[in-house]
């Protein structure tokens, strides 16, 4: 058994669509990233590659590669899930909390689910994907940005 821990913090601003758990989700503003900036799946991938002991997103996806600029961190999710899935492991279960004191994140959380077990190749119910606030205390308090963590048990098939 490994387990893995993820975590990422992104702010608010720029063009760019919201995008949670591979969802657009309506907002005023995504959130400025290289990438898409789809925080779920950046603290999720640092978890699963935390538990294989293989680095960090960075690591696999530098900002200095232009091929990786407002990419979907999806297609990134599914690269280190097969470099993963290679190395024989399978995934136990997924425990993930979104923190934002805006957008309100529940009626997206099941949709979110699906695209993680499809991207996984697991069952919908190894996920538990969960929102809360900062009780307006800090940067996500004051509506600046959306933080994620995630983490991750995997299994090693004999």
């Amino acid at each position: 058994m490994r387990i893995g821990y993820g975590f990422d913090l992104h702010a608010f601003g720029g063009l760019k669509p919201l995008i949670i758990g591979g969802v657009n989700i309506p907002n005023h503003e995504g959130l400025i990233a290289y990438s898409n900036g789809d925080v779920l799946i950046h603290s999720l991938i640092d978890a699963l590659l935390g538990a294989v002991a293989m680095g960090d997103i960075g690591t696999f996806f530098p900002s200095s590669q232009k091929e990786y600029k407002n990419i979907d961190s999806r297609i990134l999710l599914k690269k280190i899930w097969k470099k993963i899935y290679l190395k024989n492991y399978y995934i136990s279960n997924i425990d993930i909390t979104i923190i934002a004191e805006t957008p309100k994140m529940l009626s997206y959380i099941f949709l979110m689910k699906s695209n993680l077990a499809i991207d996984l190749n697991t069952k919908i119910n190894n996920i538990s994907i969960k929102s809360t606030t900062s009780k307006q205390i800090g940067c996500i308090g004051r509506k600046e940005g959306i933080a994620c963590q995630s983490i991750v048990m995997l299994l090693k098939h004999k």
